[in-house]
Formats: structure tokens, C-alpha cells, sequence
């Protein structure tokens, strides 16, 4: 089980464990499921409210997570986290190519993780 923790200068961390090989609940799912105050407006990836910071725990492994949807990129680069290069380079790599994902889009795979997130 792949343990996921939420981390927010506001409030303490916290740790849980996914469920391993769901492939289908993603990080704001997650949060919700054991109160994790992650902010979110629309809940399917169009408003950029729920966005996070992922960091793969464990570096030495090829990373598991799901490549950027196509409206997670639009947001991401309205919001100026991530640029035409790097958009480029995902289509080639098909990896996201930076930290910054949509908690409501990214699906947890089996991999532990750091999810930084803003809070009010």
C-alpha cells in the first residue's frame, strides 16, 4: 500500500494509506476521504483550485503517476506552472514534467508521495 502524505504550513501532517491498484482514485478523493482541507471549486480539472506539489518519495524508481490530462495542462499553464517546453518534452517522455499536478486529476498510483497543498 502506498502511503501518501499531506502536508500544509497550516496544519499538521498527515499520512494515510492508499488503496494499491485502484488506478482510479485520485489525490482530492483521498484527501476528502480523511478530511484533508485541500481546496477545490469545480472537481474536474478546470479551475485550478486544487492545485498541490507532488513529490515522488522514492526518486531511484521510474515515477508511476499518471501523465497530465489534457485539461490539467491548459490549467497548469494559464496558471504559469508549466511551460510550452515542458509540455513538449511530457509528450515525448510521457511523464508529467514537474511537482505541480490538480489534486482532482492526478490518480494515485503505487508509489509513496509528498503532497504539499495551500490552505486558507
Amino acid at each position: 500500500m502506498p502511503t501518501i502524505t499531506f502536508s500544509s504550513p497550516l496544519h499538521k501532517d498527515k499520512t494515510v494509506y492508499a488503496v494499491a491498484g485502484s488506478h482510479r482514485q485520485t489525490i482530492l478523493e483521498l484527501a476528502k476521504e480523511h478530511h484533508i482541507p485541500i481546496d477545490f471549486g469545480c472537481g474536474n480539472g478546470e479551475c485550478g483550485t486544487c492545485l498541490v506539489k507532488v513529490w515522488r518519495i522514492d526518486t531511484q524508481t521510474p515515477p508511476l503517476a499518471n501523465p497530465l490530462t489534457e485539461r490539467e495542462v491548459r490549467v497548469l499553464k494559464e496558471l504559469g506552472k508549466i511551460t510550452q517546453t515542458e509540455i513538449d518534452r511530457m509528450a515525448l517522455d510521457d511523464i508529467a514534467p514537474n511537482e505541480w499536478r490538480l489534486a482532482c486529476q492526478m490518480v494515485i498510483r503505487d508509489e509513496d508521495l509528498l503532497i504539499e497543498y495551500p490552505s486558507r
